[in-house]
């Protein structure tokens, strides 16, 4: 990754940040990253750990990942914004919906990254301080199976993870709706 000379100055120092995601690799390369262009990161891996680091570091920017082994993500933005209200967080998925950014901005995210994801692109996710009214609009509508994607995500957003839940809802299998859930989301 290039390190670009505006990225390094454009954050206070010492800005502390705290980045909380399951995949260990994925945190220790990106930490780093982050590291070089002036911040003070801190990880954990789950959400007790995060909590728990918050608490003692209360940070000025937070990147979350939505699936942190079996926990949402987003259960940490209101404990966050509560022991700061000022700071800022980015929610990052590899299992991006339409639902999941619509509940991270609701919660107070201040912007929402599908992985894989660069400190660049993380660093532009928290200098976004309005929405962009230019922002490109499809004209292709979704395909059906990104629409069923789209909706079980709904669905399992309202039931607050419970799959089982979830499938009675959508009278669905159980294990029938984990084999859905266990695969990648289908493209727009």
């Amino acid at each position: 990754m290039m390190e670009s000379t505006e990225s390094m100055t454009a954050w206070p120092e010492p800005a502390c940040l705290l980045l909380v995601d399951d995949d260990a690799t994925f945190c220790r390369v990106l930490g780093l990253a982050l590291s070089r262009r002036g911040f003070t990161v801190t990880t954990a891996h789950n959400r007790a750990a995060a909590l728990q680091l918050a608490q003692k570091i209360t940070p000025d920017y937070a990147v979350v990942d939505l699936n942190l082994a079996g926990d949402s993500g987003l259960s940490l933005i209101p404990h966050l914004l509560m022991l700061d209200s000022t700071t800022r967080i980015v929610v990052l998925t590899g299992y991006a919906s339409i639902a999941t950014a619509v509940e991270a901005i609701k919660l107070g995210a201040v912007n929402y990254l599908t992985k894989p994801a660069d400190a660049d692109q993380v660093l532009a996710a928290f200098a976004a301080a309005d929405g962009n009214p230019a922002a490109s609009v499809s004209a292709r509508p979704l395909s059906v199976n990104r629409l069923e994607w789209e909706h079980i995500q709904q669905v399992l957003l309202n039931n607050n993870g419970n799959i089982s839940a979830t499938a009675r809802q959508l009278s669905m299998h159980r294990r029938t709706l984990q084999r859905k859930l266990a695969k990648r989301p289908v493209k727009f």
